[in-house]
């Protein structure tokens, strides 16, 4: 049996994305012959919708472009997706990288403006306080040669 990987829907391919696009990267397909894939997308578990507006991560805020505050809506995201993760026996994930849900180390600062700060997304956040690893889609690689 397959170890299982929590991963960000929208680098599987599906248009989750803010813009209604996806985030496709190619090299998931290898760590689908390695690892049972589980995708999520946090934002959607939370009730948002795709397209929308873009938003960022303001302190422990999350704010669309035009100030809407849809911080609740990433926090539900994130509790539910860390249940997947509780109910599959998940230890680890890859996840978008700068994402105001998603991103692991670095995020978009609040302004808009493409700045990136040190930091974690809602659910990443969540998800590391409570002992799952996670890597960012740049680190694909890695854990395809390291586990």
């Amino acid at each position: 049996m397959r170890e299982k990987l929590l991963i960000s829907a929208c680098l599987l391919g599906e248009n989750c994305k803010y813009s209604g696009g996806n985030n496709y990267e190619p090299l998931t397909e290898a760590l689908g012959k390695r690892f049972e894939l589980v995708p999520v997308c946090p934002e959607r578990l939370g009730g948002l919708t795709s397209p929308r507006e873009p938003a960022e991560r303001v302190g422990e805020r999350v704010l669309s472009r035009t100030g809407e505050d849809w911080t609740a809506a990433f926090y539900l995201g994130a509790e539910r997706t860390l249940e997947i993760a509780r109910r599959e026996g998940i230890s680890q994930a890859v996840l978008k990288e700068r994402s105001p849900s998603c991103g692991c180390g670095a995020v978009y600062d609040g302004t808009f403006t493409g700045t990136v700060v040190p930091g974690d997304g809602v659910a990443a956040e969540l998800l590391k306080r409570h002992g799952v690893h996670i890597r960012g889609e740049s680190q694909i690689e890695e854990l395809l040669k390291n586990g």
